[in-house]
């Protein structure tokens, strides 16, 4: 009998869990371990952070549904990885021996790269629920005390998508209670230009973003470097093409939300040989790692090279159907393995996204994510906000169910009425 452990229950951690279970039944046991009790479904934190979801609404019990599907449950944080030896030693005490290894711990995230940001410093932040829910708390603060609101990412961010659809949500909160003639926005990125979305730009996304910007008068600043924040001031260098900068600027705010930079979570990082210099896990086509064979990693944490050279730093997006792919990939090549068999699995690198905008929304669909590509969609209308919220009820309800299926696949390309993807 195999031990098979996935360190991580997130997005990409739990239905891997489902899925690895089903696979190998009885025969092998299945622990997954994470310092969270909860599931929390992280694409509803910008709903969070102004109100609209509370962390009740997108939780899920993690101990009561793993018992229900015989799979083993650990409430701790790892503290260290010994690769040789197979073994993790717990921040309660305890080892674990593995098999095999799975790595889902998505980023830990890098506020200390620019002085003064973070819940800790002067911006807020919706990469966790709990984040959001502090989020929350600082946004009831400023409809209280009317003021300028920065929105954006900063330099190594790899993760878009939920800056623009946060900015375009508090638009739209504000504008419903008839007070966003208060508030001044301005959306500050790293990206080279707005719609970049770290994939250098799926069709006309830069055309769209950008006139959806000014139509909701939120300004921008793009090839954006924030060097650091203050109490209410935030200093940005613009940074022209050739590396120089070409302006700096102190933006003042009454409320700020930037994405971080991303890097490999501590344990992890300290493996030799296992990550890249920014902590990301080094991964072959079949999600394996190369020094440790019986290693494998999925989602966020794994080392994704950027999509093109950006005058400030980005990074590639891991979207939630690529990270379903690299989960199931990495069920059905440790099944091969158990058999005595090679790896023969490759996850799909493909970006499919429907990103909420408050009150409509957009999709987008690139194949493969890193171009050229073979399709290229992006489109957007208030079906994509509808198609949002009945996937985020989807998918939690599935989880909480234990379910097996490849949620993105079903559910959105059925929203995108697309009936098949090729692999």
């Amino acid at each position: 009998m195999s031990h098979i452990v996935i360190l991580g229950a997130g997005v990409g951690g739990l239905p891997c869990a489902y899925e690895m279970k089903e696979a190998v039944g009885k025969k092998h046991d299945v622990t997954i371990i994470d310092e969270r009790e909860n599931f929390q479904f992280t694409p509803s934190n910008p709903w969070v952070a102004v109100g609209w979801r509370s962390e009740a609404d997108i939780s899920v019990p993690l101990a009561k549904v793993l018992k229900r599907k015989k799979i083993n449950f650990i409430h701790s944080r790892v503290d260290s990885i010994n690769a040789e030896s197979n073994q993790l030693q717990l921040a309660n005490g305890e080892t674990v021996d593995y098999d095999y290894l799975v790595i889902t711990t998505g980023p830990r995230l890098a506020f200390e790269e620019v002085p003064g940001s973070g819940p800790d410093g002067f911006t807020t932040s919706i990469c966790t629920t709990h984040h959001a829910v502090d989020a929350y708390a600082s946004y009831k603060n400023l409809l209280e005390n009317p003021g300028p609101i920065i929105i954006g990412a900063m330099p190594f961010a790899s993760c878009f998508g939920p800056a623009y659809e946060f900015a375009f949500i508090m638009d739209c909160a504000l504008r419903k209670q008839n007070i966003r003639n208060k508030y001044p926005m301005t959306f500050v990125t790293s990206e080279p230009y707005i719609g970049h979305l770290g994939l250098g730009g799926v069709g006309d996304s830069r055309g769209m973003l950008e006139s959806d910007l000014r139509g909701h008068h939120i300004q921008f600043i793009t090839n954006a470097k924030t060097t650091r924040v203050e109490d209410g001031t935030m200093f940005v260098d613009e940074i022209a093409d050739n590396g120089d900068v070409a302006k700096q600027h102190e933006l003042p705010f009454s409320y700020a939300m930037m994405l971080p930079a991303f890097k490999g979570v501590d344990a992890v990082v300290a493996v030799e040989g296992l990550c890249n210099p920014r902590g990301f896990v080094l991964i072959d086509e079949y999600q394996r790692n190369p020094k440790y064979k019986n290693i494998y990693a999925s989602g966020v944490c794994v080392a994704i090279a950027p999509v093109e050279p950006t005058p400030v730093p980005t990074g590639a997006p891991k979207t939630g159907y690529m990270i379903e792919t690299m989960s199931t990939a990495i069920v059905h090549n440790i099944t091969h393995e158990l058999r005595g068999e090679e790896p023969e699995t490759c996850g799909t690198w493909n970006a499919i996204c429907l990103a909420d905008m408050g009150d409509t929304g957009a999709a987008f669909v690139a194949l493969p994510q890193i171009p050229p590509r073979n399709v290229t969609w992006f489109k957007k209308g208030k079906w994509v906000h509808q198609a949002k919220v009945g996937f985020e009820k989807y998918f939690i309800r599935k989880m909480k169910k234990g379910n097996t299926d490849p949620l993105y696949e079903r559910f959105i390309l059925k929203a995108l009425g697309i009936t098949k993807l090729e692999k």
